[in-house]
This record gives C-alpha cells, sequence and structure tokens, in this order.
C-alpha cells in the first residue's frame, strides 16, 4: 500500500465530497454537494459564499468533520477524515482545528478569559490561561476579561470566541457567519480579527453572506447548487457581487 504524503503547507484536501441528507421516510435523498474538491494552504483566508441553498455551511461542515460525507474525501493535516475514529477526530479538533460561529457558543457560567482558556484547559496546554489573557488583550478586550458573556455586547462575544481560537493555537480556523448577527462596526472588527489570523502556518476558511466580508479573502469560492461555479483568486467587491449574481441567476434559470 503507497503511503499518503502530505504536500508541504497543504492543511486541507477535499477530494469530489458529496453530501446527501434524508429527506423523510421513502423519499429519495436530498443531494446538497456534488463532487466539490478544493484545498486550503497555510496562511490562506478561503471565503465560501453562493445564493441561499447552495450547500455554503454544509460544505464548511464536511470540511471541519463535524458531517459524514455520502462519498469523496477530506484530509486535514495530511490525515483521511473517514481514517479517524470518534477520539482521534476529536483530538484533532481540541489542539488544531478553531471554529467561530455566529451563535459565539460560550459557556454563560465561565467569564471572558475563562471561556477563551478554555480549549488550553481541556487539551492540559501549559500556560492556556496567560495565552488567553493574552488574546483577549490583543482583541481589545484586556478590560473585559472578568464579565461573564451575558454582561458582553454581541461583538464582544463574538470578539471572545476569537480570542479563544487564538489562545487554542489552532492552525486551522473554520468560521460559519461570523458577523451574521452583528452591527457594521462590530462585525467590521471581526473580519480584522480574522483576516489578521490567516497568516504564517494559521490558515482561515469563512462561510459568508457578506460579499465585502468575502473580498478581504485570498481566494473566494463561489457556490451553486452544490459545485463550485468560480473560484476567484484576490477578488474586488464587484468581482464577488457579479460571479454570485450569475451563480443565482443560473440556479434560477436550471
Amino acid at each position: 500500500m503507497t503511503a499518503t504524503v502530505r504536500k508541504p503547507g497543504l492543511l486541507v484536501d477535499a477530494v469530489d465530497v458529496v453530501k446527501a441528507f434524508n429527506s423523510g421516510s421513502g423519499q429519495e435523498p436530498v443531494t446538497v454537494l456534488r463532487g466539490v474538491s478544493m484545498t486550503v494552504t497555510n496562511g490562506e483566508m478561503v471565503a465560501i459564499v453562493g445564493p441561499s441553498g447552495s450547500g455554503k455551511s454544509t460544505l464548511l461542515y464536511c470540511l471541519a468533520g463535524l458531517e459524514p460525507l455520502h462519498s469523496g474525501k477530506v484530509e486535514l493535516f495530511g490525515q483521511d477524515l473517514a481514517s479517524l475514529g470518534r477520539n482521534r477526530l476529536a483530538k484533532m479538533r481540541r489542539d488544531r482545528i478553531g471554529f467561530v460561529f455566529q451563535s459565539y457558543n460560550l459557556i454563560p457560567s465561565l467569564t471572558a478569559a475563562e471561556n477563551a482558556g478554555l480549549p488550553g484547559r481541556l487539551s492540559r496546554r501549559r500556560g492556556a490561561a496567560e495565552a488567553a489573557r493574552d488574546s483577549l488583550r490583543a482583541v481589545g478586550l484586556s478590560e473585559r476579561m472578568r464579565f461573564l458573556p451575558g454582561k458582553l455586547s454581541g461583538g464582544q462575544q463574538q470578539r471572545v470566541a476569537i480570542a479563544r481560537v487564538l489562545a487554542s493555537g489552532a492552525s486551522l480556523v473554520f468560521a460559519d457567519e461570523p458577523t451574521g448577527a452583528l452591527d457594521t462596526r462590530s462585525g467590521q472588527q471581526v473580519l480584522e480579527l480574522l483576516r489578521e489570523t490567516a497568516a504564517g502556518d494559521r490558515s482561515v476558511v469563512l462561510v459568508t453572506h457578506d460579499l465585502e466580508a468575502a473580498a478581504r479573502a485570498d481566494r473566494v469560492l463561489v457556490l451553486r447548487d452544490g459545485q463550485i461555479h468560480a473560484e476567484l483568486i484576490t477578488p474586488t467587491v464587484e468581482e464577488v457581487l457579479e460571479s454570485v449574481r450569475a451563480a443565482g441567476d443560473e440556479a434560477a434559470a436550471a
């Protein structure tokens, strides 16, 4: 058997990903992803956009190992997710992957500092508490470290979620509509932080409806009907808008 050789700097390698969901008793499964192939390398920010229902979030969840594939393959850090047991996959997520979702996913009974330091504590990483404090300072929350989430604004809670990713040392960050519930100013702050996170050996995969946010990425993948309609390299907002519009028009005409 030939051993898998990881390409230098390749964090995500997805090949012909197909995902279908059961639609009910006696009904045919609904296919959401139809043979998607993509990669993410060190230091990249990759945005995934497309019309509603195009499969953006489903693709993100498949890439992160949160949803099983119907067929195809996803490798993270050179490891085929299908070959990993539940414990090894959980360990990979805990030690090497960060998540930023619209819902923040903070624990209400823990302070901002405790939430930011939780992944480090769970993995028993030395200096986890100090790393959490440093990350909160980096996102501008040095005066809010002892606050519970309920005492923070939406933008501040999302910044705590990003601080949690920074403190964890995650090499790969998956963000699903992280600015969807934020006002414009808070959303811009969060996007700047994500853009700064994608550097060196850290990468970000972002699903968003915000085309200005997408245009901050190094590459933009435009989905239509579960397939990659276009790939744009460092595009302008206008180029992203035109491609998404074309994808929507073709989907409506199909």
